[in-house]
């Protein structure tokens, strides 16, 4: 009697999840590819599925990165009447140093431990900051659609602030999921063709604070503010970066008066 082989095929459910991760491992023929990339176009849910495949290749890549690589978190303290009676702090103010020049006296603060959402943030960004054909969902041109869909989607009014004062323009958008929930992210370049993202996200309500994640090249400066985590990545320097972190938390309805 012939075996019937059936049994031992994948059901076409099974076979296109594997062609979705075969197309995030760049593992498929150029016909294939296509194939893909066809049904993406009328398949959000797939592109969900390849964003939680590239972030789980991404996170899988940063935890068992070699220890120079280790990512590391900084804790940058509001003003606090100690400061005051401590000359040398205070020149360090004064100096700008807060935002990360002075490695020694910025040792005490650096810490493992991060809110999830800061993490996503900077892995969201290493997997689609060098993408070249796909890099958003809804491109700038259609700005008006972009912040209606997110906004809905993540159940609160949203806005993109403009960075065109650092010369970084809007490219678009794209919908992530979050650690509970869908999560926004908006993406900017300059002329250079450098890109820096915006992370958006429900969390849990907390005292605000602003930290900086550093994770090799990467750099993601993030707060919290009335319930929504906010998180700008990008590989320009750590003091650019704090700089327009702060106008953005400001654009956004924040209050960073006391990190400047």
């Amino acid at each position: 009697m012939n075996e019937d082989t059936s049994s031992r095929l994948p059901d076409p459910d099974q076979a296109h999840l594997q062609a979705l991760s075969a197309w995030v491992d760049n593992e498929l023929s150029a016909a294939e590819q296509a194939a893909v990339i066809e049904r993406l176009a009328n398949a959000p849910q797939d592109s969900a599925r390849i964003a939680d495949y590239r972030a789980q290749n991404a996170a899988l890549k940063a935890l068992f990165a070699t220890p120079q690589d280790n990512v590391r978190c900084i804790f940058l303290p509001r003003r606090t009447p100690w400061w005051r009676s401590t000359g040398v702090a205070a020149g360090w103010l004064s100096a700008g140093l807060l935002c990360g020049a002075a490695a020694g006296w910025l040792g005490q603060y650096f810490s493992n431990e991060q809110p999830a959402f800061a993490k996503r943030a900077d892995i969201a960004y290493a997997v689609y900051a060098p993408e070249q054909r796909h890099p958003v969902e809804v491109a700038a041109a259609d700005e008006e659609h972009l912040i209606s869909w997110l906004s809905k989607r993540l159940d609160r009014p949203l806005k993109t602030p403009s960075l065109q004062e650092y010369g970084y323009t809007l490219v678009g958008g794209r919908l992530l999921p979050g650690e509970t929930g869908p999560a926004a992210q908006f993406m900017y370049q300059n002329g250079k063709g450098e890109r820096l993202t915006l992370y958006v996200t429900a969390t849990a309500k907390e005292t605000t604070a602003f930290r900086l994640l550093h994770d090799g090249k990467r750099s993601t400066f993030y707060w919290v503010n009335q319930g929504m985590g906010y998180a700008l990545s990008g590989q320009t320097s750590v003091a650019q970066l704090r700089t327009m972190a702060i106008d953005v938390c400001s654009a956004l309805g924040g209050h960073p008066e006391a990190w400047r």
